[in-house]
């Protein structure tokens, strides 16, 4: 794999390493929903990643990343429509889906 992928992949998993930390271990989404600093802290990781995940996919095609063009068009969704987020399906992305996308952009850094 080449430098400028690994970079990306790099962004992204610093990124969820982020949200990870923001939580302390415990996911509580009372919590999360009564704290507009750590929403828009997430929030935030969400555009990074996403980000991240559209240049990956321009430099390097070939790598394959489950539900890419989501994470993408969350990214997108998020920065563009920033009044219509919502706390539920921001929630719903960490809890559900970052774990997969952390195990699988673990595992492509592991096979260099």
């Amino acid at each position: 794999m080449d430098d400028i992928s690994k970079k990306y992949l790099f962004d992204i998993q610093k990124a969820i390493n982020s949200v990870e930390g923001y939580f302390g271990g415990k996911k509580v989404f009372a919590e999360y929903n009564a704290n507009d600093m750590l929403q828009k802290a997430v929030e935030r990781q969400i555009e990074i990643i996403g980000e991240a995940v559209n240049c990956l996919l321009k430099a390097n095609p070939d790598v394959v990343i489950s539900n890419a063009r989501r994470i993408i068009d969350t990214r997108n969704y998020v920065i563009h429509g920033y009044d219509k987020v919502s706390n539920e399906i921001i929630w719903s992305i960490v809890v559900k889906h970052l774990p997969l996308l952390k195990i699988e952009v673990e595992d492509l850094l592991n096979k260099q």
